[in-house]
């Protein structure tokens, strides 16, 4: 029976993909980089850092690090003046509150998190939330989720996992945690074929957990 649930973040609860990858895009041309949206996803994908590009091309160290500050100051200016609510994550949450225990496992560093979740109540529904900073491993490496079980004290079989992209849903695969996978535009080219289902929406998680819940009791 499932009775946890870990979240992914970014592209699951809020829709801020496509500004990280434009924050990235900005700063990276900055260094006289380009950064097509196919490379960017493929990167993505495996967990490769769209900074590996500048490296190649000898860029230095020192460079490296502005521009990736510079991304981070886009970022967060998206973060602050572009919608990035995605439609039913509220009222679902509520309703899954009163079946699962829940918390999210993102990529996402702190202060993006932080300042995502100013004035959301997303939170409200999450006993914890572990970022980039709270493991040694990102995901695709099974490392996040496996930290996600041991906060919860819960067993892979117990848990779900709710992603939107290919990185994740191979470090729930290699967590042996089952995995929903929520459509997602700016991931639809990623291979998602290891997913336990796939939704359309957010607002399809319970039914498609229940799904799961009722065929392991058989």
């Amino acid at each position: 029976m499932k009775k946890y649930i870990l979240f992914d973040h970014d592209g699951v609860l809020v829709e801020t993909e496509q500004w990280y990858y434009l924050a990235n895009k900005r700063a990276l041309r900055s260094l006289g980089i380009d950064l097509p949206r196919d490379a960017y996803l493929a990167n993505m994908a495996n967990g490769v850092s769209a900074w590996e590009a500048a490296r190649s091309a000898a860029i230095p160290e020192s460079d490296i690090k502005r521009g990736r500050e510079q991304r981070d100051r886009y970022y967060r200016h998206y973060l602050t003046t572009e919608d990035i609510e995605i439609e039913g994550v509220l009222e679902t949450l509520a309703a899954l509150a009163d079946t699962y225990r829940m918390a999210i496992v993102t990529t996402s560093k702190r202060p993006d998190f932080d300042l995502i979740h100013e004035n959301r109540s997303i939170l409200d529904h999450m006993e914890f939330h572990l970022t980039e900073e709270d493991y040694e491993q990102a995901k695709p490496h099974p490392e996040p989720y496996l930290t996600g079980l041991e906060r919860f004290g819960a067993t892979a079989a117990e848990t779900v996992v709710v992603e939107d992209s290919a990185r994740g849903l191979k470090s729930a695969v290699a967590s042996g945690i089952d995995c929903i996978v929520v459509a997602n535009d700016f991931t639809a080219t990623h291979d998602l074929s290891l997913a336990t289902a796939r939704v359309a929406t957010f607002r399809d998680l319970p039914s498609a957990i229940e799904r799961l819940t009722t065929s392991s009791r058989r």
